[in-house]
């Protein structure tokens, strides 16, 4: 049995969808994020989508979807991670971090090989996101914040491409 303090990970639930748009609106302080999920729910692009509960309030919410990389030799599947989000008092306080490692374990559970994020350079790289595994690919992101992970090692080895992301992104 856990503590009152423990952090619960889990997949959302139909009746988890007002808390993680309201997670997602606070944490970013405006309404894209929790209107993009929206859109990739409704795509049909969503690959998982899990929060973070305390004491039985939902803290914390991240979300993959599919995308592709088009390549001279045909599209590459890969996994888009948009967005993550703690609630401001809960933040700091690793909640953030064991999301991604989560999800990240689940992704390689199911066989993904590559995940993608646009996210803060000193954050990502931590849960082994780069900034250079990510150079060959052309994407509408500052290059700065673009980045890549292998959950295969050498995935990314000599591919060059185009990202291309669900159309809720809008990009």
């Amino acid at each position: 049995m856990g503590t009152a303090n423990e952090v619960v990970l889990r997949r959302e639930s139909l009746d988890d969808r007002g808390a993680i748009r309201a997670v997602n609106e606070a944490a970013f302080g405006r309404l894209d994020e929790a209107d993009l999920i929206d859109r990739l729910r409704h795509e049909g692009a969503v690959l998982a989508s899990f929060v973070a509960e305390l004491k039985t309030q939902i803290v914390g919410h991240i979300l993959f979807s599919r995308m592709l990389i088009d390549t001279v030799d045909g599209p590459l599947s890969a996994v888009a991670l948009a967005p993550m989000a703690v609630l401001p008092d809960q933040q700091r306080r690793g909640i953030g971090g064991q999301l991604i490692r989560h999800g990240l374990e689940w992704l390689r559970g199911r066989g993904e090989h590559i995940v993608l994020v646009l996210g803060h350079p000193a954050y990502y790289p931590r849960f082994g996101f780069s900034i250079d595994r990510a150079r060959a690919l052309a994407s509408p992101f500052p290059v700065e914040a673009f980045m890549a992970l292998e959950l295969l090692p050498g995935a990314l080895d000599g591919i060059r491409g185009t990202v291309r992301y669900p159309a809720a992104f809008g990009r």
